[in-house]
């Protein structure tokens, strides 16, 4: 099935996801940077990495909102679908923990706050393995010829035997 949210003939939830995936996990990298160099200024951008990134996520997610309505019920693409959304929820809330922990000092933000966001990147790695597995492997969003039923590219047989 092709996205319902086009924008110039591509999807926009797709076109979008790569800021969000970005910005938090370049956050956990400037995080890794503030530790390894005791460095502050790194802390602080790993802050605002993470407001631009749930800013990011928050735009991209009514667009994959839209595409996910429009996935026949009772498909594995509709479950995965839902699996990939819920994950993304999560990882934004531990985003926003984490952003709200480093409020008061971004300069040196706690172990707390870190390890919200590092649990959030971790959690982002397998939302965005979904998100593969709904275009990728079960042509949400890319082709009306999609395979909503495909096995999980995890499986043994291929989805080309399901044709």
């Amino acid at each position: 099935m092709e996205s319902k949210a086009r924008l110039l003939g591509h999807p926009v939830h797709q076109m979008l996801v790569v800021f969000p995936l970005g910005l938090l996990g370049a956050s956990v990298v400037f995080d890794l940077i503030a530790i390894g160099a005791d460095h502050s200024l790194m802390a602080i951008v790993a802050h605002y990495l993470i407001l631009a990134g749930i800013v990011g996520g928050l735009l991209a997610a009514p667009f994959g909102t839209v595409d996910w309505l429009a996935i026949p019920s009772g498909t594995r693409a509709k479950s995965v679908g839902a699996l990939h959304a819920g994950g993304n929820v999560v990882v934004l809330v531990l985003f926003a923990a984490s952003a709200w922990l480093r409020h008061d000092n971004p300069a040196a933000p706690g172990w707390p706050a870190m390890a919200l966001s590092f649990g959030g990147a971790a959690l982002s790695l397998v939302t965005a393995w979904l998100g593969g597995e709904l275009v990728d492997r079960l042509g949400v969003g890319v082709s009306d010829d999609a395979h909503l039923d495909a096995p999980s590219s995890l499986a043994q047989r291929s989805a080309q035997a399901d044709y």
